[in-house]
């Protein structure tokens, strides 16, 4: 299961990870964040030793969202070295399409 994190812990657990993390900002009463997390779900079971994988609800982390200017939902930046490698702002996101974004930071 993916955790959550919060504003509290978001600089240990993200952006000073020594390996590339890629967080999911969703919301509860968003649909396609559902479709997001399932596959972010299947991510962390086949390359969770390779990268980090957390979400954020927006809804509770307002700050967070408007930092990274979130705009819509699902949105998923992938972050390495405290720096974000990628944006995926797309709720028709595929499997193998977040896998090859994430190997071009690994």
């Amino acid at each position: 299961m993916i955790s959550e994190i919060s504003s509290k812990d978001f600089e240990q657990k993200v952006l000073k990870s020594k390996l590339p993390v890629l967080v999911e900002f969703y919301a509860d009463w968003c649909g396609s964040c559902q479709n997001v997390q399932s596959i972010t779900e299947e991510l962390i079971k086949e390359i969770g030793d390779k990268i980090r994988i957390f979400k954020i609800n927006v809804d509770k982390e307002t700050s967070l969202a408007s930092q990274y200017q979130v705009l819509s939902l699902p949105t998923i930046l992938i972050f390495f070295q405290g720096q974000i490698k990628d944006q995926i702002t797309t709720e028709l996101i595929s499997k193998e399409k977040l896998i090859q974004k994430i190997n071009k930071v690994l």
